[in-house]
């Protein structure tokens, strides 16, 4: 062998050997290295660039998972861990947050309990008393609000559908989620439309501010008819899509109107058309993303502050009603208006009879029928999880609607004389099946007056149109009817 290709050997082997051992190197540090983010790689915001044990604790001193993970807080934001874990940071928000009805939920679960006879109000949603064995309708509906209704609030993530599961706490607002899954480990100063959907669907508020109302729940009457097969669903239940709120059509964002020191604080009005469109009062006051630009004003909207000219009201309507009339009474689009919530509560292991009304809103529930009427599984007993301490308890909640309709705008005048939108709300009726099939409560009404009808601002503004003096001219007519057959 010549000189020069000893040499070359020489090299070749002395680069395979280098290879090898910078290879060795490399396993050896992969595998011996420690720290959180060997097994979670999480990209922070720069003003939550902090170790992982500042909010979830653990140990990231180790590369065993058992040790690393002792004393592990999985969710630092919950509502049980938010004080420790966000407010050293955050004290005025956290401090604020535990009496804002966002968080509490107390003026709903208020409103239902009434309904069912409740005579004390509740601070928060976690005093609603429990009840397997429902004595009466308001413990009825105690358990409905817990396992049935109350599938959003900051103690829980929500249903299993891919826009609507969100984190707890502070992240169920500020933390985003993408098809069931936490999209990042960045914190969102400003929450967008996203967070808000992930609890404003399925016909709440917010869901009509984009247009959208959701379908009927029986198979035969979900049009544009869709398959039955396993398809994409983001909220749940397939929605038609309306015309949108003209603030959405322009840009704005909800928390433009409802910002977060409004939503995490108690006693703080919320917004009203005036603010901004009524020149007398925009003179007096400027509203936060209000500015005077020239002889009008602007409103700046969105995280980028987009500029949008705000239009003053002008039409001779709005002083010939001299503040009697609520804005959406002329300026409501549509509005939600289902009516008929019937509400069964089940123990008995009987399904077939649920085959078309298999999608019912809650995943749980829809996942049950469908196991279940599918001979070639095995049966799911019939419970649901409490949504408040996620224990399992017997009986599964179905719902059904006596009629979905969104083009009926409901009127009423108050004692005072004021007008405003209401809609069908608390026209709920409630039955429990035990395990038996014995019925104990049979299709229980509502005890709320005026037929459970409630105010409600829709989120469908636009042009007040051509027919809102009939809107208004019908709930004359109705007035005068009711007035006569009560003189008769």
């Amino acid at each position: 062998m010549s000189n020069a290709n000893r040499i070359t050997l020489t090299l070749s082997l002395m680069g395979v050997a280098l290879l090898l051992i910078s290879s060795g190197e490399a396993f050896s540090a992969s595998v011996n290295a420690k720290g959180c983010i060997v097994c979670h790689a999480v990209r922070l915001d720069r003003n939550h660039s902090l170790a992982c044990t500042t909010c979830h604790r653990g140990n990231d001193s180790t590369g065993e998972k058992s040790e690393a993970h002792a004393n592990l807080i999985a969710q630092p934001a919950h509502p049980e861990a938010m004080a420790a874990t966000c407010g050293p940071c955050h004290p005025r928000q956290v401090d604020g947050i535990g009496a804002a009805s966002h968080f509490t939920l107390k003026n709903l679960v208020n409103l239902v309990r009434r309904a069912f006879g409740a005579t004390t109000d509740l601070q928060s949603m976690v005093e609603i008393p429990e009840s397997d064995s429902p004595r009466d309708a308001l413990a009825l509906a105690d358990d409905l609000l817990r396992r049935r209704c109350l599938r959003c609030h900051l103690y829980y993530k929500g249903d299993d559908y891919p826009a609507v599961t969100h984190g707890t706490g502070c992240a169920a607002c500020h933390l985003e989620f993408q098809n069931g899954r936490l999209a990042s480990h960045a914190f969102l100063a400003a929450p967008g439309d996203r967070q808000c959907l992930s609890c404003h669907y399925g016909n709440r508020v917010g869901f009509d501010f984009h247009g959208r109302f959701e379908h009927d729940l029986n198979v035969e009457y979900r049009t544009p008819y869709t398959t039955k097969d396993e398809h994409f669903r983001p909220f749940g239940v397939e929605y038609h899509e309306l015309a949108a709120d003209i603030h959405q059509q322009r840009g704005l964002v909800c928390i433009d109107c409802h910002p977060g020191s409004q939503l995490m604080a108690a006693g703080k009005p919320g917004p009203s058309c005036a603010d901004c469109h009524d020149a007398d009062l925009l003179d007096k006051n400027l509203p936060d993303r209000v500015r005077k630009s020239g002889p009008g004003y602007i409103f700046l909207a969105g995280t980028e502050r987009k500029q949008h000219t705000l239009p003053i009201m002008t039409d001779p309507a709005h002083a010939t009603h001299g503040g009697k009339i609520s804005c959406q009474v002329c300026h409501a689009q549509w509005s939600f208006a289902d009516s008929g919530k019937h509400l069964l509560r089940s123990d008995y292991d009987e399904f077939d009879q649920w085959d078309r009304l298999t999608t019912q809103g809650s995943s749980e529930v829809t996942k049950l029928l469908e196991n279940n009427i599918d001979f070639s599984k095995n049966e799911i007993i019939p419970a649901m999880k409490d949504k408040i301490y996620f224990r399992d308890r017997p009986g599964v909640w179905y719902k059904g609607y006596g009629m979905r309709r969104w083009e009926t705008i409901f009127l009423e005048k108050n004692e005072k004389g004021e007008i405003s939108v209401v809609r069908p709300l608390l026209d709920y009726f409630l039955s429990w099946q035990d395990g038996n099939g014995l019925v104990h409560i049979d299709s229980h009404p509502s005890e709320a007056g005026n037929n459970g009808l409630h105010r409600y601002t829709p989120h469908t503004t636009g042009k007040a149109g051509l027919f809102y003096r009939q809107r208004l001219e019908n709930l004359h007519f109705a007035e005068a009817a009711k007035e006569n057959k009560q003189g008769d």
